[in-house]
């Protein structure tokens, strides 16, 4: 599909539904200026300038009404900046001529402005360029919508926040916008986390600040809110009567492979667990919504981290992959952990007496990211079946997307024995043909659309803070160490055992197997 306009029956049957046809942009404002600040850096060239590329190539992004600017120190010319983003775009080695005419169109939307991050020349220099393009629109000031996404390390946001509010703001509010979208990691602990807060919000209203965490557009995160409240079999199901026990998991199995210098300075909690993971968990607990306005689903996410309870230290498995110091940028006495299983305790009329178990690491013997809600025994079990293992809903969020639920059943035969099967949602087999869309996507895509329900609100960063800061400055302090494990394990053994002190019961004998087409 290319840049062009797009039929209605085109843009309502688009992925399937994955995108519904309320996404195409419209413009009844001025026109769309995209500016990429840190445009030469990995993240915007692995992520951001691909996420525009399908968003352009799939319509939602017209050339006659958006214009990207990247920005950043490197002194390189505008071809420069393309020819390094084009291999990010062009996916597989038999791309068609159709496909590499589309890089070339999209490409050539990208201006290159270099500057510093803390001065205002390059800043005007920007504002110069994006209103010399507002203006070949004939948009009329203050109409147009300016989208500055910080594809930077947090210590600069504060001085390119406030060039931003200095010199390329809209120069008058008629129906136009400016917005900043903010990368993890958002501060090291709560105080500078509030502190960044404060800074940023002295230049920024709340609306205009989208704190993105990229967990929270995938797929079947976004479907959590549809699973839990438009399923009536889950309503009675979800809480501490019937649930024993939720895990939800990252495991990663590679290291921090030259990274070692920059995940030294955060560890696996402040880099999965604090923000991927605990967003999870508040759509996994939080209580209905009144609506699926942003502001009420927001509201209900910082109640349910309001009732979490301080982590005590005998809840908590700190592990170090053996061989983790080798690395020459990470200092030989580091106690970083590079895995970490944290169990959270909700005191609430809900799930008072559940554990959810937060777990991450690197270096492991597998790959996936899931959600498992293991539910409690039956009682009364006339078929003496319960070490064959406990029902369980697992929500498989990366890779192979797919929920299933595991269920004892009759084994075929004539005897009347017992065998773990499942009930199974695979994406790829149920929706063969349909594209899931890139988290990055989606929502870029809200950023532009205004919708911050996928997005961090500022009280929710400091809730979500306040849960992990005591336990982070211990560890920083050295009173709570990781344990050595092997790469390509399961982590440190004692890891497995809090599970099972937390009543995690584990199922022998049956594996998941992803179903073929």
């Amino acid at each position: 599909m290319g840049s062009g306009a797009w039929t209605i029956e085109e843009r309502s049957t688009f992925r399937n539904e994955s995108f519904s046809k309320e996404y195409a942009i419209v413009s009844e404002t001025g026109c769309l200026s995209i500016i990429v600040l840190g445009a030469s850096g990995d993240l915007a060239k692995k992520k951001t300038f691909p996420a525009l590329f399908n968003l352009y190539r799939q319509g939602f992004l017209q050339s006659n009404e958006v214009h990207i600017f990247g920005y950043a120190r490197t002194n390189i010319s505008d071809d420069e900046l393309r020819n390094r983003i084009r291999g990010y775009l062009i996916q597989g080695s038999g791309s068609s001529a159709k496909q590499l005419e589309e890089v070339s169109k999209f490409l050539q939307l990208i201006k290159y402005i270099s500057g510093s991050y803390d001065s205002g020349e390059g800043f005007q220099l920007l504002d110069k360029e994006i209103s010399g393009y507002e203006f070949s629109k004939n948009t009329i000031e203050g109409s147009s919508r300016r989208l500055f996404y910080l594809a930077l390390p947090p210590s600069v946001y504060p001085s390119v926040c406030k060039m931003v509010k200095n010199y390329c703001m809209n120069k008058a509010d008629l129906g136009g916008w400016t917005r900043i979208v903010v990368e993890k990691p958002f501060g090291k602990d709560l105080g500078s986390a509030e502190q960044l807060s404060a800074q940023i919000g002295e230049l920024f209203d709340e609306p205009q600040i989208y704190r993105i965490d990229h967990y929270l557009g995938k797929e079947l995160v976004q479907n959590l809110l549809v699973l839990r409240f438009a399923n009536r079999f889950f309503l009675p199901l979800w809480n501490r009567d019937n649930i024993a026990n939720v895990q939800i998991v990252f495991r990663e199995d590679f290291g921090t492979e030259g990274r070692g210098g920059y995940f030294d300075e955060y560890g696996i909690i402040r880099d999965i667990i604090q923000n991927h993971l605990l967003q999870v968990f508040c759509l996994v607990a939080m209580e209905k919504p009144v609506s699926l306005k942003p502001e009420h689903i927001r509201d209900e996410k910082v109640k349910v981290l309001q009732s979490v309870v301080p982590i005590k230290n005998e809840e908590v498995v700190l592990g170090q992959y053996e061989g983790y110091r080798d690395d020459p940028t990470v200092p030989d006495n580091s106690n970083t952990p590079t895995f970490a299983t944290v169990v959270l305790r909700v005191h609430n009329e809900r799930w008072e007496g559940v554990p959810f178990i937060l777990k991450a690491g690197k270096a492991l013997n597998s790959r996936k990211a899931e959600i498992r809600i293991q539910f409690k025994d039956v009682p009364g079990d006339i078929f003496k079946c319960q070490k064959q293992g406990r029902n369980e809903f697992v929500i498989r969020l990366q890779p192979s997307e797919a929920m299933y639920m595991k269920l004892t059943v009759k084994q075929p035969g004539l005897e009347m024995s017992t065998v773990q099967s499942e009930l199974d949602l695979s994406y790829g087999q149920r929706y063969q043909g349909v594209t899931i869309p890139e988290a990055y996507e989606r929502l870029i895509l809200d950023t532009i659309r205004g919708d911050q329900q996928h997005f961090v609100r500022r009280d929710e960063l400091k809730a979500a803070w306040e849960i992990f800061t005591p336990l982070l400055h211990r560890i920083d302090d050295g009173e709570v160490k990781p344990l050595t494990y092997q790469p390509g394990s399961r982590g440190p053994a004692e890891a497995d055992q809090l599970l099972e002190r937390a009543g995690y019961v584990q199922t022998h004998g049956y594996i998941w197997i992803p179903p073929t087409l």
